[in-house]
């Protein structure tokens, strides 16, 4: 993934107190600033983002470039809302902050939100763009809050002076009851970085700023893919166990093809009296009486001699007592 130093430039101006954005506009920035820390390390662990502020007496380095979230956390708690706005010296107070980075192979970054009303005029901010252009500086704006055409129209001609190879992008996202972060989410400036799109599709100046690609099972790949293979090759044992299962079943399931019907033609299963059909018409066989078993010959002939032994021995008896 991409290798970046990114300079978060944060709107503290009075006009951030406004509440048209869910909780508020100030509120709504930390927010989207976690979710872009967030997304800048997990894209690279080597990636270090840094925070300042633009609003009260003139711009504020917050935080230096760290990959240490706490860090960043501490200085969204110690900003204070005051004043206006210096968008221009913010944007080149940021590219100096670029500029003395530790690790020279990332990319420079600045990602700046703005809800109030710009003062520099079209002109200065032209220049200022085509000299962080030279410098290879990207500047994403997340314009929010006070839309006005002249704001946006001012936005759009620094976008057309910067955009370059490493992308720069303008994000107008007009108020709604989705979080500011929602739309962020979805919408270029972190689309390339592999974050899942959480919520609607925020809208970029030249076109329709289209939403993040989904997932399988909601995992990216090059962020973890460790799990990513765990949780693909789960599926495919789960997969295989169904088919399986659905190949033993069918083995095992008894078919009625093959089996004649009675009579020959089909019945149905009702006769006209509601009886079940064959019931009365079907002749009721009865039992087989059980044929007497034919005597053994040797057997017989044995049963004969003795019965005529006991008439002989009957007859003498008779003489004897005459």
């Amino acid at each position: 993934m991409v290798l970046e130093a990114t300079m978060i430039v944060v709107d503290n101006s009075e006009s951030s107190r406004n509440g048209d954005y869910v909780p508020s506009r100030w509120e709504a920035q930390a927010d989207a600033v976690n979710l872009i820390f967030g997304a800048k390390t997990q894209a690279n662990p080597e990636s270090s983002v840094g925070l300042m502020s633009m609003g009260g007496k003139g711009p504020e380095v917050l935080v230096t470039l760290t990959t240490d979230f706490g860090k960043v956390l501490d200085g969204i708690h110690r900003t204070k809302i005051r004043g206006g706005t210096h968008l221009a010296t913010g944007i080149q107070i940021a590219g100096l902050a670029l500029k003395h980075r530790q690790n020279k192979s990332q990319r420079q970054r600045i990602i700046v939100f703005t809800c109030s009303p710009i003062e520099e005029d079209e002109k200065s901010l032209v220049k200022l763009a085509k000299r962080m252009k030279k410098n290879n500086v990207s500047i994403d704006f997340v314009a929010f809050g006070d839309l006005d055409p002249v704001n946006t129209k001012k936005l759009e001609a620094f976008n057309e002076n910067i955009k370059g190879g490493d992308g720069s992008h303008l994000a107008i996202i007009p108020p709604g009851p989705s979080l500011l972060s929602d739309h962020l989410v979805s919408s270029p400036i972190l689309a390339g970085d592999g974050v899942a799109p959480r919520g609607e599709a925020g809208m970029d100046s030249g076109a329709g700023g289209g939403g993040g690609n989904d997932f399988e099972f909601g995992v990216d790949p090059s962020t973890d893919p460790e799990l990513a293979l765990a949780l693909r090759m789960s599926m495919e044992e789960e997969k295989a166990r169904q088919e399986k299962e659905g190949k033993a079943d069918g083995a095992k399931e008894p078919t009625l093809e093959g089996i004649p019907e009675e009579g020959g033609e089909s019945q149905p299963l009702l006769n006209a009296d509601g009886e079940a059909s064959g019931s009365v018409d079907a002749p009721v066989e009865k039992p087989k009486e059980e044929e007497p078993k034919k005597a053994d010959p040797e057997v017989q002939k044995e049963n004969e001699d003795a019965k005529k032994g006991d008439d002989g021995g009957r007859d003498e008896d008779t003489m004897d007592t005459a």
